[in-house]
């Protein structure tokens, strides 16, 4: 290519993440129509064929670019979302948290790098494989979904259950980074603990171990819960981890609750699995309901469970992305994240994904978030590499 049309297939890239920028989708705050109507303008204008995702209670989740192939083979596909994280104290930002603006080689504003600008890049590459698709083989989706930054990933969730879509043999998924390709993450296994205890006055003469009391004395036992280190055997380079990440209880100064709910989350590893962590919250739980007993047992609602996952370089799509970065000069990594993705959501349906390789970046989910655009051609072309040698080789 021409560097006369790679300035421009870059500009191109650029303008369609700023039209994003410029539209909020927000999580679970903004209506998503307004960002997915640019790109479905975008596409229509190109021909890329393309659909809107729902869930089952009807509402817009995502985007669905399917390119079929002329020749018989695996489909595989590229993931971004296009909703964001909140704003957080827009006082705070020294430019509109929706500035879309390209100052001194950053492009500024919610989304620009996780995930807007990934999904303009896959959008070009799908437009830009339209025309050779008849002599590719198996397929190439993109996915764009807009329920990712609520946890729920309902745009991943419709595509894997919507069975006119074919089954992707790989996802490669474009969160920003430019050093590493992340190839596994560690699982969760997440549960509400209500605490119980009598309630009373404050100011009684009568002493009562009450809820958040006991709740504290679950806390410490948590904290102190032994846990496994890195099993070195098993190849995951991460140990498991507990978290107490919310604490609720009681109102005013004069009642001692009866009731005190905490999240416990707890990233698992492949020799710590989710039913380790359901058992180690149980013993605990158990523990707590010896020592201070209550009229009620501790209860525990498991919310979420998700499995870790590492591929190794050489399994696809890891292999063809690697490669392709090292064929374009850059020094990357394959990364184990400690945070869990999409990529753990599509190990449980048998999925391999990659869940990282993008620009440098800088504000991610924080303020002031950009994205550095001098890498974009870089990162666009091994993008584009790494799914020509997938479709080329059936």
């Amino acid at each position: 290519m021409s560097e006369h049309l790679q300035q421009a297939r870059m500009a191109s890239v650029t303008e369609l993440a700023q039209e994003l920028i410029l539209r909020p989708s927000r999580g679970g705050i903004d209506d998503y129509g307004p960002v997915l109507g640019v790109v479905e303008d975008w596409l229509t204008g190109r021909a890329v064929p393309h659909r809107r995702l729902n869930d089952d209670a009807g509402e817009l989740v995502g985007l669905l670019v399917e390119i079929p192939g002329g020749q018989p083979g695996q489909w595989w596909a590229l993931d971004a979302c296009v909703d964001t994280a909140p704003y957080g104290d827009e006082t705070a930002w020294s430019f509109p948290p929706d500035s879309g603006e390209v100052r001194q080689g950053w492009l500024l504003g919610r989304g620009s790098a996780d995930s807007k600008l990934a999904a303009a890049m896959f959008c070009h590459i799908a437009a830009e494989l339209l025309p050779r698709a008849a002599d590719l083989h198996g397929g190439l989706a993109v996915l764009l979904d807009v329920d990712e930054h609520t946890g729920g990933f309902g745009g991943a969730r419709a595509y894997l259950a919507d069975e006119a879509a074919a089954q992707p043999a790989g996802v490669m998924i474009g969160y920003p980074g430019l050093d590493e390709v992340v190839v596994g993450g560690r699982g969760l296994w997440r549960a509400a603990v209500a605490v119980h205890a009598p309630s009373g006055h404050s100011g009684s003469s009568r002493t009562v171990v009450g809820a958040i009391s006991r709740a504290a004395h679950l806390v410490r036992l948590l904290d102190a819960a032994d846990l496994p280190g890195v099993d070195d055997g098993s190849g995951f380079p991460l140990p498991p981890k507990l978290s107490v990440t919310s604490f609720h209880s009681g109102q005013g100064f004069s009642v001692t609750p009866d009731l005190c709910e905490l999240n416990v989350d707890i990233r698992t590893t492949p020799t710590f699995d989710a039913h380790d962590a359901e058992t180690l919250i149980r013993k605990a739980v158990a523990e707590l309901d010896a020592e201070l007993p209550a009229p009620k047992p501790t209860e525990i609602t498991p919310v979420a469970s998700w499995p870790p996952f590492r591929l190794r370089e050489d399994e696809q799509p890891a292999a063809a992305l690697l490669t392709a970065a090292a064929e374009a000069g850059l020094v990357v990594q394959a990364k184990t994240s400690g945070p869990s993705n999409i990529g753990n959501l599509l190990a449980g349906e048998g999925i391999p994904a990659t869940a990282g390789f993008g620009l440098p970046y800088e504000g991610l989910h924080g303020i002031d978030e950009r994205a550095h655009l001098a890498e974009l051609p870089h990162v666009y072309a091994v993008y584009q590499r790494a799914v020509l040698d997938l479709l080329r080789a059936g």
